[in-house]
């Protein structure tokens, strides 16, 4: 019988388990070791750290949704990045984004300057450059689209092909954490690794740390497990059962988080705003980004031309919280560069022309109303904008400060 190939958002909810009570639920097996029959009949686990029944359950969910031949759950999402980075040789060279989640770009600058990699930052958005920059000796590359927070979109069909026809054995790695697997499916687009941050989207509630690694070669998957094992970094079995659990729901948290996110963005860019948000008309790869995804999913950024009415902003919020991460039932906001991306120097940051009065907003499943009337009020107590005279809800002052 031919299996039946399921909509994601069916996929979610399926519980096909083969507990032997028929639990509705994937059990939990909160257990280090398991007994053998004998010591020439081993069974399918001995030690957690090697494999477990509830972290083996919530994978192969994860190889459907992702639709991958392999997926494997650690610890985090910068363990996704420790992970794929032991794939790497000494010397081996790396082409990355000149826009990178901070951590990432932390934990690959301090590989270069060990000496273990050669790292080249350059801007994904210019395919040309980046088709120019690839070579035989380039042994890895890694993209995020769109970017955070600076929204870059980057063509990932387009380099990924370059890259295999330049380098057949160059490994193409894509963060997929801004859009899920609800929005994304770059394995399609011909990426060999494909990771995520399950600390965010996937799970959606904050209350534990996870990374999925997905990937078709089963090659580069023996090579990852045997890392993954090696070091003991899979993802616990009670944070494998809370992961699962949050799987779930992942479809209806981003069609209302999206759904929130385009209205506030309309609303800010409205006001007068220049927001950074893949689903606005007039964001540059606007196009390019629609022909990869499904939406443009719940962060966006904005700038208002001052850094200190940027802090008072993000202060003067009840509803939203002063938080770094995204992908949460609740609404953030935060000032990267203060934040989440503040281990990115400050002329690195320049070079790059990263706006230091930027406010990133990661949107929750609130009342959109709610949410705008939280941000009217701190955009009116911060000065950034003023009523008018007829008591019209705004009218935007241009902040023409310089930093």
């Amino acid at each position: 019988m031919v299996k039946k190939n399921y909509h994601i958002e069916t996929e979610l909810v399926l519980s096909k388990s083969d507990d032997q009570h028929n639990a509705s639920v994937p059990p939990l097996y909160q257990s280090a070791t398991f007994k053998q029959p004998s010591l020439h009949n081993m069974g399918d686990y001995d030690y957690t750290r090697s494999g477990n029944p509830t972290r083996t359950f919530l994978q192969n969910q994860i190889c459907r949704i992702m639709k991958a031949n392999h997926a494997f759950a650690v610890t985090s999402g910068m363990g996704c990045l420790d992970v794929i980075t032991r794939l790497l040789s000494p010397g081996d060279e790396v082409i990355a984004g000149d826009d990178l989640y901070g951590g990432t770009h932390r934990l690959l600058t301090y590989l270069h300057n060990k000496g273990d990699i050669k790292l080249f930052h350059h801007d994904t958005t210019n395919t040309e450059l980046i088709k120019s920059k690839i070579s035989k000796s380039t042994r890895m590359i890694f993209l995020e689209s769109p970017t955070n927070p600076l929204m870059k979109v980057c063509d990932v069909k387009s380099i990924t092909k370059h890259a295999k026809e330049v380098n057949p054995d160059i490994i193409v790695v894509f963060d997929n954490t801004m859009m899920s697997p609800i929005l994304m499916t770059p394995l399609d687009l011909g990426v060999d690794i494909q990771y995520e941050s399950g600390t965010k989207y996937l799970n959606g509630h904050h209350d534990i740390m996870a990374g999925i690694i997905a990937t078709r070669d089963t090659k580069l998957a023996e090579k990852i497990y045997f890392v993954i094992n090696s070091t003991g970094c899979g993802l616990s079995p009670f944070d494998s059962w809370l992961l699962c659990r949050g799987l779930k729901t992942l479809s209806v948290r981003i069609e209302k988080q999206q759904q929130n996110c385009y209205k506030i963005a309309e609303f800010l860019n409205n006001v007068g705003f220049k927001v950074r948000f893949t689903g606005l008309k007039n964001h540059p790869q606007y196009q390019l980004h629609n022909s990869m995804c499904k939406g443009a999913g719940a962060v966006l950024s904005f700038e208002t031309g001052n850094i200190k009415i940027s802090e008072k902003i993000v202060e003067s919020t009840e509803i939203f919280g002063i938080a770094v991460s995204f992908g949460c039932v609740n609404s953030l906001i935060s000032m990267p560069c203060l934040m989440s991306h503040a281990s990115i120097d400050a002329k690195t940051r320049e070079e790059r022309e990263f706006p230091e009065d930027l406010i990133r907003l990661c949107i929750g499943i609130e009342n959109c109303d709610d949410l705008i009337d939280d941000l009217t009020k701190a955009l009116l107590k911060s000065g950034a904008v003023k009523l008018n005279s007829k008591d019209e809800l705004f009218n935007a002052v241009a902040l023409q400060s310089k930093l």
